[in-house]
């Protein structure tokens, strides 16, 4: 693979996937750790991504501001967020995690809507708090400053005491064999108690995260209730879940 191809392979990920580990990449592109970490060095100069220490972040989560102009594929998001946003009914109780996704989703929100939304994205939280009639309850003591969401011990605590109607996660990777994956392990810790703590968990992806893997398993797909991406139910990618007893939408 030549450098230039090598570099777009990675930008590619970052963007797909939000955060890159060097080791990940080292081993999918088959070259030297310290050959990404050139590649990472140049692009973050590049403006392309942000370098931090054992990879690289993508510019989704370092705007001031939403939407952000480095938003990938926001059309296909906002496709998503308008289906999930139809699940939502007045009176409920409702546990969402962080990411561009779920970010939609709130601006998706219908403006009469009285529901309570549990979030520890602090984007999320700012754009449920628009809604008049959203009651918002903030959990978590700890600030991811890359992903802007709060982790730590007390967020587990205080998420494992509540039994929300719905939950709604943003997801990294899902494969039908290998289930839901991630590469960071302060994310799978707090997907795993909301997935273990909530009545239906619906999670959100567009479709190129689909029958992909990341190094660290949330769960198997068994312990998810519904998958929502930008494309037709009937699509022959979704049938593998469909047959696995997932609601598609």
């Amino acid at each position: 693979m030549l450098k230039r191809e090598r570099q777009e392979y990675i930008v590619h990920q970052v963007n797909l996937h939000n955060k890159v580990l060097s080791n990940t990449l080292s081993s999918e592109i088959n070259v030297s750790e310290d050959t990404i970490r050139r590649d990472l060095q140049e692009l973050n100069e590049k403006g392309k991504l942000i370098k931090v220490h054992g990879g690289a972040l993508s510019h989704s989560f370092n705007s001031s501001s939403y939407p952000s102009k480095k938003i990938y594929a926001p059309a296909n998001k906002r496709v998503i967020a308008e289906k999930a946003a139809t699940l939502v009914r007045d009176g409920m109780f409702v546990l969402t995690g962080g990411g561009t996704t779920i970010i939609e989703l709130a601006r998706a929100l219908p403006p009469g809507l009285n529901a309570t939304f549990i979030s520890g994205s602090i984007p999320a939280i700012v754009e449920y708090m628009q809604h008049p009639n959203i009651e918002v309850i903030v959990i978590g003591d700890k600030l991811s400053r890359n992903s802007k969401i709060t982790q730590g011990a007390d967020a587990l605590t205080r998420i494992r005491s509540l039994k929300p109607d719905l939950c709604f996660l943003g997801i990294n990777a899902i494969d039908v064999h290998h289930g839901i994956t991630d590469n960071d392990w302060d994310v799978v810790q707090l997907k795993q108690t909301m997935i273990e703590s909530s009545q239906k968990v619906v999670c959100l992806t567009i479709s190129e995260k689909i029958n992909t893997m990341q190094p660290v398993k949330i769960c198997d797909i068994s312990k998810i209730d519904m998958l929502i991406t930008e494309l037709p139910n009937d699509h022959p990618m979704l049938q593998p879940y469909v047959a696995a007893g997932i609601t598609v939408i």
